[in-house]
């Protein structure tokens, strides 16, 4: 079976600790978006040149050591993880392999392109109540123009928030996506192709919202064009 004729395959790293639970949720979300998942991960086989997409997910803090910050005391590190996910999302964004983040990946997508993080995000915004659930209980604003804006639209969306580092400075050639009622970042993405997103909530988790597997979709059709092109880039090269 030829790579077009296949459901595009999207590799996803998870976190040591909960992986063995979040995966098989990313896994639906994928599925019903039309692809099919891959846990990566430190320690795990990770065949990048395979994959069509990346999905870097959830779990752990990044380690500060990575853009310049001071370690705090609540924070729960994993340096392999660090390490493996920093180099993959490095070379995803240098080759233009489509990347969707989901909460810490989305501040490892911000980490590996020169940005830096909030460590405290909710003593940042005193007037932000402090939520922490799987329900969407938090309204963020999509900004206009934006690939999300496309995406899911503009009227304000509710989200969940699991969450205690955020975007702070943005990497090169990010824009924000959107941002909560008290202007904590809650989205990023890559104004240009290659298709790089990252969200600050969880979708997998609101799998039964259609704004939500949206994002799911609109990374499996980047994948798809990624496999394509790549497909006549190699039938070219074969002549």
């Amino acid at each position: 079976m030829s790579r077009m004729e296949r459901k595009p395959l999207i590799g996803v790293t998870t976190s040591r600790r909960s992986g063995w639970r979040i995966f098989p949720l990313v896994a639906l979300n994928v599925w019903l978006a039309g692809g099919r998942a891959v846990r990566w991960g430190a320690g795990r086989p990770a065949d990048i040149e395979a994959a069509d997409a990346i999905i870097i997910g959830g779990g752990d803090d990044i380690s500060p050591s990575l853009y310049g910050g001071q370690l705090g005391l609540s924070a729960r590190l994993d340096p392999a993880r660090d390490a493996f996910e920093r180099g993959l999302a490095e070379h995803a964004l240098a080759e233009g392999i489509p990347v969707l983040g989901i909460c810490r990946g989305a501040q490892m997508l911000n980490v590996a392109l020169g940005g830096d993080l909030d460590q405290a995000a909710w003593d940042s915004y005193p007037d932000a109540r402090h939520i922490r659930t799987i329900l969407p209980k938090r309204s963020v604003r999509i900004a206009e123009d934006t690939h999300l804006a496309h995406i899911a639209g503009l009227e304000v969306m509710k989200v969940n928030a699991l969450h205690t580092q955020a975007v702070r400075n943005l990497g090169r050639g990010l824009r924000v996506a959107a941002r909560d009622q008290h202007g904590m970042i809650q989205a990023i993405e890559r104004g240009s192709d290659p298709f790089a997103l990252g969200v600050q909530w969880h979708p997998e988790h609101l799998f039964y919202a259609r704004r939500q597997r949206a994002l799911f979709r609109a990374l499996v059709a980047a994948a798809c064009a990624y496999a394509e092109a790549r497909n006549q880039s190699s039938a070219v090269a074969a002549i």
